[in-house]
């Protein structure tokens, strides 16, 4: 008597889904390491919590472009608390079958379509709220799974 083992994959939605650029300066969309506020990996520590993330670095003031096209869905307020002001900004997008939040960025608009490359808006100056830590966009899938396959 024969055995037969059958493989299967699990395919998902996401195959072929790459971000492009996020940040000018960025080309390659090299994430955030480990610096002194931390990692920018998904389900790095974050005290009691864990980080929902992935974290592309981004120069404050850097404009920041759409990774394909998306829609724009609205602003998003990133913190409650009142001392982070100057970086309490992001957008929710849609594209490729994805929704997906880019948070530390002032949007030009909030609504309507941007074609992969366009300007979305700039990177906040996140170095007047965390000096130190490497500058970056936190990218956060709406779901909050890890959004590091599509990179």
């Amino acid at each position: 008597m024969r055995r037969v083992i059958v493989l299967l994959a699990a395919l998902c939605v996401c195959d072929g889904v790459r971000f492009g650029q996020l940040c000018s300066g960025n080309s390659a969309n090299t994430r955030r390491m480990s610096d002194r506020h931390g990692q920018g990996h998904y389900g790095a520590g974050r005290g009691t919590r864990e980080h929902k993330g992935l974290d592309v670095v981004c120069r404050d003031g850097s404009t920041v472009y759409a990774p394909f096209d998306v829609t724009l869905h609205g602003k998003v307020t990133v913190y409650t608390d009142r001392t982070k002001a100057a970086i309490n900004s992001g957008i929710n997008l849609r594209g490729e079958g994805l929704c997906f939040k880019l948070f530390y960025v002032q949007p030009d608009r909030t609504s309507g379509s941007v074609r992969k490359g366009e300007r979305l808006g700039v990177m906040l100056p996140m170095q007047t709220v965390y000096p130190g830590i490497t500058s970056h966009i936190h990218v956060q899938m709406c779901d909050k799974s890890d959004p590091t396959p599509y990179f």
